[in-house]
């Protein structure tokens, strides 16, 4: 499968895995995001204030932090083809729920629950990486993470006009109605027309499901100090939803849910004991090693630049609107040129990895976002406004080619925790959002982009305590054999 020439045309082989794949993620996005653009209507209709809706909004990303580390799990476990394909249909139904909601409480649950087909990005990451060598591994993952991504702004673009196609008061239901079916179809076409590996190549699965291995005595430790951000960020988004954001939860459930975190944590910190207390018995083989803090480096890099994309795309608009005292529609096409960057920008961060070297893009394409977000910060309304869209849209070349980037070092440090490491990651980039937007409630938006810019600079000067993928990596057959995996060219 190695051999077949990477082709975009293709739709045969590890082409039509890939653009299968990433059609799987351009839906599940699609579908995640089928809210924003009809936030108006779906207003209007359910009779909704506008903390009632931002909170649908923070709803809507809540569950997708958990959601990303467990369907990374269950991806290792039962192989891309199931999981894929389950999660589309199985999250077709809290979408049409939605589109059915009558009351904020029926609207609230649905969006909740909607939270997991986030994750659906991370199964198509393993997919990818195993029919695909090392030397194109980057372009396949950027056009798998850039294509898909683009669901969300293809959402916005045409679910309005879908809404007023069916018009009357309830065109939106339908709109939304329409993500669900999709999702739903293109479930059982998935399922029909891929394979975990390419024919005669083992799916390498882990040997525990309940936390991620890692193979010495400081990575354990490393591996419960990076949990933790995650579990703050769902208290962080418990804290919006309380007395004290928008008033959601009363007190009382607050004060529970902030001890279920507490508990979820320890109950973490135990299954990770479980899995791993051997590193603590007897030393890993050298063969089998790999280095966890390459994962922590990885999760600090898509903390900035993802969290501060998903961030920034949502603040973008009423930026740009009250800058330069635009009326929405202009405002809200000026900010789309940041989200439409990701078609070209991702791909071109995984090659550009593919062609000189994994580390080396990550300095430069993270250095770079730093000093766009510190222009985005000087942007005010003396600024030409075509000179502040070009800053906008430089800014997020250097931020969507870094997420190409860190998803082309991601399949390459164990084969067989592709699919956790890449929900690690990707969790990250939620918590980064939901960091970065509880800033901005604070905060001036000059401010906002410096706080960014200041981050990026933290993940530069971490970039310097991670390896370079090299050489192979070792992994073991079911017969009990080893098989080596390249990762880089032979001479590294």
């Amino acid at each position: 499968m190695a051999s077949e020439k990477f082709n975009i045309f293709s739709m045969h082989g590890k082409m039509k895995v890939l653009h299968l794949s990433w059609l799987a993620f351009f839906i599940t996005f699609a579908v995640w995001f089928n809210f924003a653009p009809l936030l108006q209507a779906v207003k209007t209709t359910l009779g909704l204030t506008t903390e009632q809706i931002k909170t649908l909004l923070i709803l809507n990303v809540a569950l997708t932090i958990p959601a990303r580390v467990i369907i990374g799990m269950l991806t290792d476990k039962y192989g891309p083809r199931l999981v894929y394909s389950s999660l589309l249909v199985v999250c077709s139904i809290p979408c049409f729920m939605f589109a059915f909601a009558d009351s904020f409480i029926q609207a609230a649950i649905a969006r909740f629950l909607l939270g997991f087909i986030g994750a659906g990005f991370v199964i198509g990451i393993r997919m990818v990486s195993e029919w695909f060598p090392h030397n194109e591994l980057g372009t396949a993952e950027g056009i798998y993470g850039g294509w898909g991504n683009f669901g969300s702004a293809a959402a916005a673009f045409t679910l309005p006009t879908i809404a007023l196609l069916f018009g009357g008061d309830d065109g939106w239901r339908y709109a939304v109605g329409v993500t669900g079916v999709i999702s739903l179809v293109f479930g059982f076409i998935y399922y029909a027309n891929v394979t975990n590996t390419p024919k005669g190549s083992t799916y390498f699965r882990p040997k525990n499901l309940g936390s991620m291995e890692v193979t010495s005595k400081g990575d354990f430790f490393l591996l419960l100090v990076m949990k933790i951000p995650m579990y703050a960020a769902l208290a962080l988004l418990t804290w919006k939803l309380s007395p004290l954001g928008v008033n959601m939860l009363d007190e009382v459930v607050v004060q529970l849910i902030y001890i279920a975190l507490v508990l979820l944590y320890l109950f973490e910190v135990q299954k990770a004991w479980s899995v791993n207390k051997g590193v603590f018995e007897k030393e890993v083989p050298e063969l089998h090693r790999y280095s966890f803090k390459q994962v922590a480096v990885l999760d600090i890099l898509y903390f900035t630049n993802f969290g501060s994309e998903l961030a920034v795309v949502s603040m973008l608009p009423l930026f740009f609107a009250e800058t330069f005292s635009l009326d929405p529609v202009m405002a809200g096409m000026v900010a789309g040129a940041y989200a439409f960057m990701n078609l070209v920008s991702r791909p071109a961060g995984g090659w550009i990895s593919d062609k000189f070297g994994r580390k080396a893009t990550l300095l430069i394409l993270t250095a770079g976002l730093s000093v766009g977000y510190f222009f985005m910060g000087m942007v005010n309304a003396q600024w030409p406004l075509w000179l502040a869209v070009a800053t906008a849209m430089g800014c997020s070349f250097f931020v969507q080619s870094g997420e190409g980037a860190v998803f082309a070092v991601v399949p390459l440090i164990k084969r067989r925790l592709t699919g956790q490491i890449a929900g690690m990651t990707g969790a990250y980039g939620n918590v980064g959002a939901v960091t970065f937007l509880t800033v901005l409630s604070f905060v001036d938006y000059a401010t906002f982009f410096y706080v960014i810019a200041g981050t990026a600079l933290i993940g530069f000067v971490t970039l310097f305590f991670m390896d370079e993928p090299r050489g192979q990596i070792a992994e073991i057959r079911e017969d009990g054999t080893v098989e080596l995996i390249d990762v880089s060219h032979s001479k590294a």
